[in-house]
């Protein structure tokens, strides 16, 4: 997962020797700088590109992209030629990571995408399949927003996953559990019993605000993280009410919705392409698809979200400790007393192993980019032996 790069957030400097600002439309739609731009990385591509302009992209489909320069109706855009072969992680190719996707920021030129700014985060997944690939989800985004509802759908080890892929990106974490209202009609305490069960797996850092997505007073809790200039991505499962989320924050029916099964809260794919949608606050908003699988891809810190698990694991008599059947293991020492969730080290040690499963299928994938280098400068160097230049 990407990191934001030094000084993503700006700082006016008035006296730079060129300057580069943009008006309030872009700002409306997530533009991170308040003044001039002053991320060295970003200058440094504005600066070789004087003609082009900046814009957004709003939605990415198969065919190609939809870009923004301000609230509104976007436009069609070309990719450039590299983006339009099949994606590679070949020397030579580009990787489907390395293209733009929704958040990101790119120049335009007419209507002909020249170069894509820097990103200061990156949200990615594991993409299906047997072969390793990576799925950007959402770029430039400063808040996820994790969807879950206070039905069937809630699940903690599901949360947990969720936190493990946007743990080291940059972006803040937030649960949100829609339908509390419903939930609290069959139980006053089921919100406090959810809550409960987060307790560990939220921790400290992550806030957990429960709402009912259908009410504008409710949904007013997130206002926090909705602030002009803000890019705010929902995750979730299909019928967590994500799309109810953002057609209340909007304050119109923008999102299509679905109904739910009572067999098992799930729901219908109702949104079935990323999109960006700016906020009448000033925010953007990112609705995804509902996902199917949430995979790993070698990058995460497992340690960052099981951090009670860890210190345990400091105290086991042993360094090695599988905290199985070992003395003096303190892991399952704290099961037994019911101090420790066995499905939440369960978890652990499933998402440990497809972390590190993940994070070698990425060695290869780099270590045979590499090789395809080394190999190209030996044949290089042959060629350039025996005819000269090549």
């Amino acid at each position: 997962m990407g990191r934001k790069p030094t000084n993503a957030r700006a700082r006016i400097q008035p006296h730079a020797a060129r300057t580069h600002t943009v008006t309030s439309p872009l700002r409306a739609i997530g533009w991170p700088f308040a003044g001039e731009v002053d991320d060295p990385a970003w200058r440094e591509t504005l600066s070789a590109h004087p003609k082009a302009r900046p814009a957004r992209v709003i939605e990415q489909h198969r065919s190609g992209y939809t870009v923004a320069e301000g609230p509104g109706d976007g436009i069609k855009a070309e990719s450039p030629p590299e983006w339009q072969r099949p994606a590679s992680y070949r020397k030579g190719g580009i990787a489907p990571e390395e293209r733009a996707a929704v958040g990101d920021w790119v120049l335009l030129e007419g209507k002909k995408i020249v170069a894509l700014l820097p990103r200061y985060s990156a949200i990615k997944r594991g993409a299906a399949g047997e072969h390793y690939k990576q799925q950007l989800i959402a770029a430039n985004i400063d808040t996820v927003f994790v969807v879950c509802g206070l039905d069937a759908d809630f699940n903690p080890r599901r949360i947990e996953r969720y936190l493990v892929l946007i743990g080291g990106s940059g972006v803040e974490p937030v649960v949100v559990l829609t339908k509390a209202d419903k939930a609290l009609e069959d139980d006053p305490q089921a919100v406090d019993n959810a809550i409960a069960a987060l307790e560990g797996v939220a921790q400290d850092h992550v806030a957990v605000v429960p709402v009912n997505a259908k009410d504008k007073d409710s949904v007013a809790a997130l206002d926090g993280w909705l602030q002009p200039g803000k890019s705010i991505v929902l995750v979730g499962s299909s019928g967590a009410g994500k799309s109810t989320v953002t057609n209340t924050l909007l304050g119109v029916e923008k999102m299509k919705t679905g109904e739910v099964r009572e067999s098992d809260s799930r729901g219908r794919h109702t949104t079935t392409h990323r999109a960006l949608i700016p906020l009448p606050g000033g925010a953007c908003l990112i609705d995804t698809p509902g996902m199917r699988e949430l995979k790993p891809t070698g990058e995460e810190d497992v340690t960052e979200n099981f951090s009670d698990i860890e210190a345990l694991a400091e105290q086991c008599r042993f360094r090695d400790c599988r905290h199985a059947k070992e003395p003096g293991c303190a892991v399952r020492a704290a099961i037994e007393a019911g101090t420790l969730d066995p499905n939440r080290f369960a978890n652990y040690l499933k998402l440990r192993d497809e972390v590190a499963g993940a994070a070698d299928k990425l060695a290869s994938r780099l270590q045979a980019k590499a090789g395809d280098k080394v190999q190209n400068r030996a044949l290089y160097k042959r060629i350039d032996e025996k005819y000269g230049r090549h």
